[in-house]
């Protein structure tokens, strides 16, 4: 949902739509330094824990992309790339984690199906943005609430993952 509708961000600030993609491109790049950089932090900081912190960090800058109107909405809502470079390998590891060798394919199975949430979200997303204004405030903007609490449940799980070791 993040990066489907950057676009339309962007050209809602009147960014042109080549100039926009430039800003995807951004976003992704900075998913794939965010991996690497994860990555390295695990060696330091359990994974769950940091999969809590980069929740909250996604979560806020979601907030940020939906209140605020203008550029450092936009650079909030790439930065969001950055802390959701670590979710997915994470939720995917620690939900097999204490998994019998035998059940393992079956709950990777559904993990991977469970992807498919990926898929309906951003039709709903869509129709908020059909509104043009909510509120008074950009449809566009109010959209990302969606992955804002997509963010607090992967915080939440993160949090819950950390008690329940």
């Amino acid at each position: 949902m993040v990066w489907t509708f950057i676009i339309q961000y962007a050209d809602n600030l009147g960014i042109s739509k080549a100039t926009a993609q430039n800003y995807n491109i951004i976003a992704m790049c900075l998913f794939l330094c965010g991996r690497f950089i994860s990555t390295f932090l695990m060696k330091y900081v359990d994974g769950r824990r940091l999969l809590t912190v980069f929740g909250i960090l996604a979560a806020i800058c979601s907030l940020a992309a939906i209140l605020i109107v203008g550029k450092l909405g936009l650079y909030c809502l790439i930065g969001i790339s950055l802390f959701m470079s670590l979710m997915f390998p994470t939720i995917y590891g620690t939900a097999l984690e204490k998994v019998s060798l035998e059940d393992a394919s079956l709950g990777a199975a559904f993990l991977v199906m469970a992807i498919v949430g990926g898929a309906l979200m951003p039709p709903l997303q869509g129709m908020i943005i059909d509104f043009g204004t909510v509120f008074g405030h950009p449809a566009v903007n109010v959209s990302y609430v969606l992955p804002f609490i997509c963010f607090i449940i992967v915080a939440v799980y993160g949090l819950r993952a950390r008690k329940s070791q």
